[in-house]
């Protein structure tokens, strides 16, 4: 068996494994750091103007090879499994959280409390948009204060989004523009965005991947990136209720047993594979699985449903200008006292649907040169706001992440299934929120001619989370505030699963604020390092 030895493993290639392994290789430079991923290299931004014009041409994965084929959660809502991550591919949105998601117990009897204040939290807001490199304008109301501006200013609103705005805000609800990991000038070594419109496949650098990260990590002796490697399990001490050693198969080599030893282990792998990897690594001391003690691993799996409409206007609206740049409203953040409980952002993007250029006209004729931009001049003098609020649902205990039996990987492993429930309160004012947003689609479509075309409720959770929640009861809880898991004093659990509920906006930002948080604490066990 080949083994690896360093002071921290951490296991999971994704965003929150880059940030951890760059802050700690900066607070503690000798420390040796090895990140195991089971997908594969893609450090290829030379490659990219190249895979974004076949994914424009004949609609190919902009990102090949960024799955594998026998990992895959039923339930799960992303398969990628490459270095990077889904932040490979993210749209790059960096709203953050409110002080509500922290206090939903304390202030109104709700789900629970995190175990960490909102003042904590929001100095690690300040130092996540600063590495990822966020641009923005700060929200107008009071209770979004914050301690530092953005690194850089505002992408330029286009003309739709000027249109949008102007129509959106006649209902009387202030919009702003959604801050995005884009760079609108040159930044940390990466360009400026050119508004290309293809944010999911970036091919000039301008939005944040973590892919940037690891390529500047991999210049350090002291760091080492292993890739197409899955971790299989986590082994106990014999004698103590610590994590020794992770069990590995590198899946070009799959007959050859691998080993890594650390005196930290960190899991980073997301929502899905972290809480999983726990389950796999039952053992006689721990038969529910590793950091399990409570129950709870694989519970309290998270996310925000959402409500959606699409409302034509009285707007010149041109697709195809940033179409995936748009506008927020947070006044929705704050359940009013003395009102149904319904907290929701409130998003504004441009859409093309009816109104994109066309080879056709009616009857078949052939529409070229003059004829064509005349055609989409005049179905242009009206335009198509696609409207999304996220809302705030909070899960029950059986909200859970189990092993599948029917479903296996090619060693044997059983793979996860995710079946989201929410909790009783949730469930019991679906409707008042149902009602909520009807009213509020109608008041927006009240101004400039407006006309609801359709509404739709999403079919699953967004932005998922949750699966080892973080808590100070060990009994209620997997992690502490900062990711260490209460029944091994050595193993922590990064980003996305420890949270308790999702908010109800996106939350990458808020993962990667809580495990830089973590870094700290981890850098702490080495003092002596420098």
């Amino acid at each position: 068996m080949r083994t690896y030895e360093s002071d921290v493993c951490i296991i999971g290639g994704g965003i929150s494994a880059a940030m951890l392994a760059q802050k700690l290789a900066e607070l503690r430079p000798s420390l040796t750091i090895t990140v195991v991923e089971a997908g594969r290299k893609l450090l290829d931004l030379e490659n990219r103007m190249q895979y974004r014009q076949r994914s424009i041409d004949y609609a190919e994965n902009p990102w090949p090879g960024d799955f594998i084929e026998d990992q895959a959660a039923k339930g799960g809502i992303s398969r990628t499994m490459a270095v990077g991550g889904s932040a490979l591919h993210w749209g790059g949105t960096c709203n953050r959280f409110s002080e509500e998601d922290l206090r939903l117990k304390s202030m109104y009897g709700l789900a629970t409390d995190w175990p960490l204040e909102w003042k904590e939290l929001e100095k690690f807001y300040c130092e996540a948009e600063r590495r990822l490199g966020v641009s923005g304008e700060p929200s107008p109301l009071p209770e979004d204060r914050r301690s530092e501006p953005y690194p850089m200013p505002a992408m330029v609103m286009t003309h739709n989004l000027k249109e949008l705005k102007t129509w959106a805000e006649k209902s009387g609800i202030p919009f702003w523009s959604t801050p995005q990991a884009k760079n609108t000038r040159p930044y940390d070594g990466r360009a400026e965005c050119i508004r290309c419109n293809t944010c999911s496949i970036c091919p000039t650098g301008a939005r944040y991947s973590p892919d940037f990260t690891f390529k500047r990590l991999m210049e350090r002796r002291s760091f080492k990136l292993h890739d197409q490697t899955l971790i299989r399990k986590l082994i106990l001490d014999d004698g103590k209720p610590t994590v020794a050693a992770a069990e590995a198969v590198n899946r070009e080599r799959p007959d050859e047993a691998l080993e890594y030893r650390a005196p930290v282990f960190v899991l980073a792998s997301g929502y899905c594979w972290s809480p999983h990897l726990l389950l796999l690594s039952q053992c006689s001391r721990f038969p529910g699985g590793l950091a399990n003690r409570s129950g709870l691993v694989g519970r309290y799996m998270c996310g925000h449903a959402f409500l959606s409409a699409m409302i034509e206007i009285d707007a010149k609206i041109f697709p195809g200008m940033n179409e995936q740049h748009g506008l927020i409203s947070r006044q929705f953040f704050r359940s009013r006292p003395g009102q149904p409980f319904i907290r929701h952002d409130l998003r504004v993007w441009e859409s093309a649907s009816g109104h994109e250029p066309r080879l056709r006209g009616p009857g078949g004729r052939i529409l070229l040169g003059d004829s064509l931009l005349a055609d989409w001049r005049q179905r242009a003098q009206r335009g198509t706001a696609r409207v999304r609020g996220y809302y705030d649902v909070h899960p029950d205990r059986n909200s859970a992440l189990t092993l599948d039996d029917t479903a296996r990987n090619r060693w044997g492993d059983a793979m996860p299934k995710i079946e989201h429930k929410l909790d009783a309160p949730t469930q019991s004012r679906q409707h008042l929120t149902r009602d909520h947003f009807q009213k509020l689609f109608q008041t927006l479509a009240k101004s400039d001619n407006g006309k609801i075309l359709s509404t739709g409720a999403g079919s699953y959770l967004d932005h998922p989370a949750g699966g080892c929640r973080m808590g100070r009861d060990a009994a209620s809880s997997v992690t502490d505030s900062f990711g260490q898991t209460h029944d091994h004093e050595n193993l922590f659990v990064v980003g996305s699963p420890t949270l308790p509920n999702a908010g109800c906006t996106n939350g990458t930002l808020t993962f990667v604020a809580l495990t830089l948080r973590s870094a700290e604490r981890i850098a702490a066990r080495f003092r002596g390092a420098v």
